[in-house]
């Protein structure tokens, strides 16, 4: 084992073709913040949630260090609720989200344990748990 441990998750960075139809989705959606940053002449987009974020790159415009493969739609996030996973379903239907998984709920194990799950996909493409 190495010198240390990594304790958390901090942020993940999603390439998006469209930044603002991404956060729209994320906001709208998920309920999460939108934070907007700008110095440098740089602006940069960050979606807010707990104690983590995603920070969005724009395709073609991606801040450096970035991955070596970088591509709209090859995420696959989970994230976790308060709310019944029944809220969840009834408000991706209200919305007009296409629920994968044939529309309903399905069983799953994540990190913290068994899981109640509805899959749909982000703007991009990304699978979101």
């Amino acid at each position: 084992m190495g010198s240390f441990a990594v304790k958390a998750l901090d942020h993940v960075v999603l390439t998006c073709r469209n930044i603002p139809k991404t956060v729209d989705f994320y906001t709208s959606r998920l309920g999460m913040k939108h934070e907007k940053l700008t110095g440098g002449g740089v602006e940069r987009h960050a979606l807010l949630f707990g104690n983590q974020k995603l920070n969005l790159h724009q395709l073609g415009k991606e801040f450096e260090p970035k991955a070596s493969q970088v591509q709209p739609g090859s995420g696959d996030l989970c994230f976790i609720t308060d709310h019944s996973i029944d809220q969840v379903l009834s408000s991706f239907n209200t919305a007009g989200i296409e629920v994968l998984e044939g529309g309903k709920v399905v069983d799953r194990t994540g990190a913290v344990g068994k899981l109640r799950s509805v899959y749909c996909r982000d703007p991009d493409g990304n699978l979101v748990e």
